[in-house]
């Protein structure tokens, strides 16, 4: 298989990750790196616990953690425990590919 083929499949996991509508909401809080009116580096990866990303979303923790799960298998999202939490981000690098794809970069 070729790395174009290679490429296209991975990019395939990841839009079937977020064809579900909560799947793609959790992983826009996540890529957008700051609080409106506020400033940040296009470096910086803001991390988020679990229970943070839950708030406002009308879905039993369970499927929250079952969503996030199938983000991080896509290659979308990144997950790490810190004690009692798991934190979440996308790495900057995530989304710059992503572009690049759409652009015609890659």
């Amino acid at each position: 298989m070729s790395n174009y083929q290679i490429e296209i499949e991975e990019r395939a996991q990841m839009f079937k990750a977020l064809a579900n509508p909560h799947r793609l909401a959790l992983f826009h809080r996540l890529s957008t790196c700051c609080a409106p009116g506020t400033v940040c580096g296009a470096d910086e990866a803001v991390r988020h616990s679990v229970g943070e990303l839950g708030e406002g979303f009308a879905i039993a923790p369970s499927t929250l953690s079952h969503h996030l799960k199938e983000l991080n298998r896509a290659g979308l999202v990144q997950m790490q425990r810190r004690g009692k939490q798991v934190e979440c981000w996308v790495e900057p690098a995530t989304l710059e590919e992503l572009a690049a794809f759409f652009s015609g970069g890659q």
